[in-house]
C-alpha cells in the first residue's frame, strides 16, 4: 500500500511540491486549499498527466473552506505551506499574526485526522512557524520539522556550480541558522567532489556566494515583482519526504527544535539532521569556527525575537 501525504495549501509551492511527489511515485497525495475548486482542479491536472509520465500516484484535491479535513486522515506526512505573502503596508509582526493563526487552524486538524504523521513546515517565516506547529500539535520534537536548509544549500550550490563551471552532482553546500538574512552558509564544509570550496575559490568569490545565497529568494520575487520561489522550494521539500518515507537516513540541513545542541535552547534553528522514517533521528553537531559560531549564535537570536513576537 503506498504512503500517503497531504500537501496544505495549493498555491505555487503546495501544488508543485504534490506534483513532483505524484511523478516520483513517493505517496498519493492530497492537496488542500481554502478556495474551492482550485486544489481539485490542479489534482485532476496531475492525474492527467501520468498516464504520460507512467507514475501510478493518485492525487486527490479537496476545498477546505468549511474546515473537512477527513480526506487527509491517515497521513504519513504533512507538508504545510498555506499562509499570507507579506503584503505593501504590512509589518513582519502582522504578517507572523496572520499566519500564525492560518497555522492554528490547520494544525488542529491535522492532529486530529493524522495524529501519527510527520510534519514539514514551509510557511514563513519558517523557524518561527516550525515553532509554532510544534508548540500547537505537542508532536515530539522529532516529528516537526522546517524546511529551510536544503533550499538555501541548494541555491548555494548552484552558484558555485556555475562560478566553476562544474556539475551540480559535485557540488554539496552546507548551510545552517534560521531561513533569512542571518542565514549561515559554510564554505569550509561546503565541497566540490569533495575538495573544499575555499580550495578552489579565493575568499572575494566566496563572499560573493555566500552573499547571494543569503539574498537568494529576494533575488526572485525582484524579479518574478509578483510572486516568489516555488520550483526549488518544492525540490527541496521532496527530497525531505523522499528521505522520511524511504527512510533513507539521509543527513540534510533543516530547521530542528534544539535543546542545548550548539548551545542553542527551545527554539528551531537549522542544523544537520539526519531524516528517516521516525522524522528527525539524529542532530548531527559539527565544529564550528568561533566566528561561524558567532554567526549561529545570531541567525538563533533572530529567529528568537521572531518566536517572541507569538509568544511560543
Amino acid at each position: 500500500m503506498r504512503k500517503k501525504v497531504t500537501v496544505v495549501g495549493g498555491g505555487f509551492v503546495g501544488s508543485t511540491t504534490a506534483q513532483r511527489i505524484v511523478d516520483a511515485e513517493l505517496a498519493d497525495v492530497v492537496l488542500t486549499d481554502v478556495l474551492e475548486g482550485v486544489p481539485a482542479g490542479k489534482a485532476l491536472d496531475m492525474i492527467e498527466s501520468t498516464p504520460i509520465s507512467g507514475a501510478d500516484s493518485k492525487a486527490l484535491g479537496i476545498s477546505t473552506a468549511g474546515g473537512n479535513y477527513t480526506a487527509t486522515a491517515g497521513s504519513d506526512v504533512v507538508v504545510i505551506t498555506a499562509g499570507f505573502p507579506r503584503k505593501p503596508g504590512m509589518s513582519r509582526d502582522d504578517l507572523l499574526r496572520a499566519n500564525y493563526d492560518v497555522i492554528k487552524q490547520v494544525v488542529e486538524q491535522i492532529v486530529k485526522n493524522s495524529p501519527n504523521c510527520i510534519l514539514i513546515m514551509v510557511t514563513n517565516p519558517l523557524d518561527a512557524m516550525a515553532q509554532a506547529a510544534y508548540r500547537l500539535s505537542r508532536f515530539p520534537k522529532q516529528r516537526v520539522i522546517g524546511m529551510a536548509g536544503v533550499l538555501d544549500s541548494a541555491r548555494m550550490s548552484s552558484f558555485v556550480a556555475a562560478e566553476l563551471g562544474v556539475s551540480v552532482e559535485n557540488v554539496h553546500s552546507f548551510v545552517l541558522g534560521g531561513h533569512g538574512d542571518d542565514m549561515v552558509p559554510l564554505p569550509r564544509y561546503s565541497t566540490v567532489a569533495g575538495i573544499p570550496l575555499p580550495d578552489l575559490l579565493p575568499k572575494d568569490k566566496i563572499d560573493a556566494i555566500v552573499d547571494r545565497t543569503r539574498k537568494g529568494g529576494a533575488e526572485i520575487v525582484n524579479l518574478l515583482k509578483t510572486g516568489s520561489a516555488y520550483y526549488a522550494p518544492s525540490a527541496a521539500v521532496t527530497q525531505m519526504v523522499e528521505a522520511i518515507l524511504k527512510d533513507k537516513k539521509k543527513i540534510l540541513p533543516c530547521a530542528a527544535y534544539l535543546e542545548g545542541e550548539y548551545g542553542i535552547k527551545g527554539l528551531f534553528v537549522g542544523v544537520p539532521c539526519k531524516l528517516g522514517a521516525a522524522g528527525i533521528e539524529q542532530i548531527i553537531q559539527i565544529k564550528l569556527t568561533d566566528e561561524e559560531n558567532a554567526a549561529l549564535q545570531k541567525s538563533a537570536a533572530a529567529v528568537k525575537e521572531l518566536v517572541g513576537v507569538l509568544n511560543v
